[in-house]
């Protein structure tokens, strides 16, 4: 099966089934999920949910986090990984947002990526969720789905070229949704250890599922829509 094709069952499958495809960190602004995305790094978005709204009646605005010190925010988020180098993000991403951003998120990823503690992943998350960018954020889950699948080839051994591939075959209007599809079909179905392929929906046109399983049932390849990439 040539790329494009592959390509086209994934948006089709989604599409169809998953249209609507939405963050599971809760968040009611700008500032709340930057903060959140910062400390969902490799950390479940269910253990950022518990401790969000503590936090965050500690810490509502940018201008409280920004008279914070890394010691004062630590105890609010000691749960999550690696609490103390998260703390002195917050701390400094706080400062920085009212320093030069007049307390409002930055909307291009190379502003995002001057606040400490934000990457291309984190920049593209809040760049494709808050502002509807055609922006493909790669955290674990997308690489490995886009692996197993067959979106992508071997030879993007790194998260940009994970990005790079994704979004050349991936409608501008769709990268934003595709996102959230690889992350949570990555989090549910096709998990790390034990891949669900029994009950995976994708396995029809799934490069993993050829390779342990032999050939693919090809009544999964019946969409109801189609999607022109």
């Amino acid at each position: 099966m040539r790329k494009p094709e592959r390509f086209r069952h994934f948006l089709n499958y989604f599409t169809t089934h998953f249209p609507e495809p939405k963050t599971e960190l809760h968040y009611s602004n700008p500032y709340e999920l930057i903060v959140a995305v910062v400390l969902s790094a490799q950390c479940t978005d269910k253990r950022v949910n518990q401790i969000m709204p503590a936090l965050l009646e500690q810490f509502p605005t940018p201008a409280h986090l920004a008279l914070a010190s890394a010691e004062e925010i630590f105890p609010f988020i000691r749960s999550v990984s690696y609490p103390n180098n998260k703390a002195k993000h917050l701390a400094g991403l706080g400062r920085l947002l009212v320093a030069e951003f007049n307390s409002e998120v930055p909307s291009t990823i190379e502003e995002l990526q001057r606040l400490p503690g934000v990457g291309r992943k984190t920049a593209n998350v809040i760049v494709s969720v808050i502002y509807n960018q055609p922006a493909m954020a790669v955290d674990t889950h997308v690489f490995r789905v886009s692996h197993r699948l067959g979106l992508v080839t071997q030879k993007a051994t790194t998260p940009l070229a994970v990005e790079k591939e994704l979004v050349r075959y991936i409608p501008e209007s769709l990268i934003p949704k595709a996102h959230h599809w690889l992350i949570l079909h990555g989090r549910y179905v096709c998990v790390a250890r034990t891949p669900k392929c029994g009950i995976c929906p994708l396995k029809g046109f799934c490069k993993y599922y050829a390779t342990h399983f032999g050939k693919p049932d090809t009544q999964d390849l019946s969409p109801a829509t189609t999607v022109e990439i």
